[in-house]
Parts: C-alpha cells; structure tokens; sequence
C-alpha cells in the first residue's frame, strides 16, 4: 500500500456506519478535525483498490474501496471509553490491506 491522493469521494454514509453517528454530522466532523484519516493506494494484486482509514474518538474504521469509492469490506475497532492505542493510528501496523479477507 503506498499513501496516495484519492480520485473519488466516499460516502458520508459509509463513514457514519462505521462509527454509528448521522451522516449528516460527517461532513462538519471532518472540517472540524473530529474525524481524520489516511488514504493508501492498492499495488500488485491490489491494485484498483483503496484503503481509506478513519479515526473519530476513540475509533478506528477501515474502509476498502474500489476506484469509484464504493465500500467492499470495512472494520471498525472502537474501544469505547478507552483511549485508542496509539499502535492504531500507526500506518505499518494496519491491520487491513486491501487483498485481507475479513
């Protein structure tokens, strides 16, 4: 996976899944800062896919996607009241790569 600028959008409702708040609150979540992410570019086998990764509070959402941002797998680790270890936010730690099976 290589860090890389996206050529799509991905839906708020995606997003809002992943983290069991309104869509509507995405859009200003992210301007504000609340939520934040990283972006990784399929290679080899990968290639044609995303990985889109989202941090809000206290979690973590994985999103693979294909070149339109449309979602074909996501995770989610939330670790509710306790703060996210910083190992998460890590990205060669990630537990996901576009070709992983969940």
């Amino acid at each position: 996976m290589t860090p890389a600028a996206a050529p799509f959008e991905v839906d708020a409702n995606a997003v809002a899944r992943g983290f069991d708040i309104e869509a509507s609150a995405v859009p200003s979540l992210l301007r504000d800062g609340a939520i934040t992410g990283r972006l990784y570019k399929g290679v080899g086998e990968d290639a044609g896919q995303w990985l889109c990764v989202f941090f809000f509070r206290n979690a973590r959402l994985n999103l693979v996607v294909d070149g339109t941002g449309r979602a074909l797998r996501r995770s989610t680790i939330d670790f509710g009241e306790r703060p996210l270890p910083a190992s998460l936010r890590d990205p060669r730690k990630l537990a996901v790569s576009p070709g992983a099976r969940r």
